[in-house]
């Protein structure tokens, strides 16, 4: 049962820790139907109109938990997916009207409504029927004293992409047309109508089967959980909780910089445009809303697949798991077009359920272990893959100081980037897209915001040794296993 204390996140962690602890304890198929009824025990609902209701939203999360589909007649192929019986409390009618109607005889909004979904009641004043308005915005527009609101619903305001729509119903519908698994929409709702899937059961299976899962923290991780928490911090906890051992994601971000250095050099010379590869959600919506400079995207591969492949060449049959505040990276795993890539993808809060499954913290430690420079820690944050890659072209040789790079902080600056570009408005040489605001560290699924942790982050930063990045490759050895660091390999 849940402590009085509900929110969604509360809800979500606990049904996470749970569905971890019974996987751990090989009890999940005999007991997750149990899930629902000890969240909510009743005869009183917590947290919804009844305990029914918070049953059948508490079965969706399990299912997406287990890394199954919300619904299971739903057919989609999304990480982000929509919990309906969550969705079905949100009420909120786009446009309402407000007090400034000043119940005229014109009637214009009325006039301009073509579904019927304007009435005239007492004092004159209009009033628009929710479940007949098809939030078309007409009557708004008609309206000569802006007396109706545009009230979006803040899973759809959120949405960079314009993939959230609503049904006739009122349940928010996600277009995988569009959606470039961001995540976003998923702490947006105030209703916790929106999740992911999660890859906790498989990975808790691969570690049962005597596999060498290896974990790898993303460059995001400095600061999130304060300023003694460090690298050997994660690496005691993660092996207690089943891990073979856990790296750092940064020094994947020193082999991705090494190498695009090397593809952005060929580039200039030939003339020719390059963007980041680094970001799954940008790649995506490069993919999705600009197919045209598809050929145009890096084809080095992204540090968490660098990391991936290196692992895999030393321990061949080792199952990768990657961990940051990113939930497109779930997305990235998936692409068939990355051979060796990791295998799963956790977010913090994931992370976390595992090890309170457990019984497992991250505990202070001495910041004595380091395996990247400098330039592959701050690859989380925006202009950070800019930063390592011309420090790549400096150690290479290569004058950089005529490459001219457009860091784009966010998709909405992505869009701008690219849509210059499609129309001859765009005259640097590469872009940098991060989808998030502030790069991976204003990740959806971050511990703590940006701003809150980049003071631990600064500090732990600075502790770091003045390595560059050839010299983090040379004293890790990267160059002791082959692999390719380009796609299709």
């Amino acid at each position: 049962m849940l402590s009085g204390d509900v929110t969604v996140l509360n809800i979500k962690h606990e049904i996470l820790t749970r569905v971890a602890r019974l996987a751990y304890e090989g009890k999940l198929e005999e007991e997750r139907d149990k899930i629902p009824y000890e969240i909510s025990p009743g005869p009183k609902a917590k947290f919804r109109c009844c305990v029914f209701r918070e049953r059948e939203i508490t079965k969706e999360r399990v299912r997406l938990a287990e890394g199954l589909d919300a619904d299971p007649t739903s057919g989609t192929n999304n990480i982000v997916q929509v919990i309906k019986a969550a969705c079905d409390d949100c009420q909120l009618s786009r446009y309402t009207v407000t007090d400034n109607c000043r119940g005229c005889l014109q009637h214009a909004c009325r006039s301009a409504c073509k579904f019927n979904a304007i009435t005239i009641g007492k004092g004159n004043r209009s009033y628009i029927d929710p479940s007949l308005c098809k939030e078309c915005g007409a009557c708004a527009k008609a309206c000569p004293y802006n007396a109706i609101a545009d009230l979006v619903r803040p899973c759809k305001q959120s949405c960079p992409t314009g993939a959230i729509t609503m049904d006739d119903n009122g349940i928010c519908v996600i277009d995988e047309e569009k959606c470039v698994q961001c995540g976003r929409c998923v702490h947006s709702c105030p209703f916790g109508a929106i999740g992911t899937k999660t890859f906790i059961v498989d990975i808790i299976k691969a570690m049962q089967a005597g596999k060498h899962v290896y974990a790898m923290v993303a460059p995001a991780w400095e600061g999130q959980f304060g300023p003694e928490i460090t690298m050997a911090s994660w690496k005691k906890a993660m092996k207690e909780i089943g891990f073979e051992d856990c790296l750092e994601v940064a020094l994947g971000g020193d082999l991705t910089a090494y190498s695009e250095a090397e593809e952005w050099a060929e580039a200039y010379k030939e003339g020719k445009k390059l963007t980041t590869s680094c970001c799954p959600a940008f790649v995506s919506y490069i993919k999705k809303h600009f197919p045209e400079f598809t050929e145009n995207i890096s084809t080095t591969v992204s540090p968490m697949c660098a990391m991936s492949r290196m692992l895999k060449a030393k321990d061949p049959g080792c199952v990768v798991v990657f961990i940051g505040p990113c939930v497109a990276k779930k997305n990235e795993v998936r692409d068939s077009e990355l051979e060796n890539n990791a295998d799963f993808a956790l977010t913090f809060g994931e992370i976390r359920a595992m090890m309170r499954a457990k019984g497992v913290m991250l505990e202070p430690a001495e910041n004595s272990t380091q395996e990247a420079s400098v330039f592959g820690k701050r690859f989380g944050n925006t202009g950070g893959v800019t930063a390592a890659v011309v420090e790549s072209l400096k150690e290479q040789g290569i004058d950089p100081s005529e490459i001219k790079v457009t860091r784009c902080n966010g998709l909405e600056e992505c869009k701008k980037a690219l849509t210059m570009w499609k129309f001859g408005k765009w005259n640097d040489d590469f872009i940098e897209g991060m989808s998030c605001i502030g790069g991976c560290v204003g990740g959806p699924s971050s511990h703590k915001k940006e701003m809150l942790a980049k003071k631990d982050r600064d500090k732990l930063i600075a502790e770091a040794d003045d390595r560059n990045v050839k010299q983090a490759l040379e004293m890790e050895k990267t160059g002791e296993v082959k692999f390719s660091m380009h796609k299709g390999h």
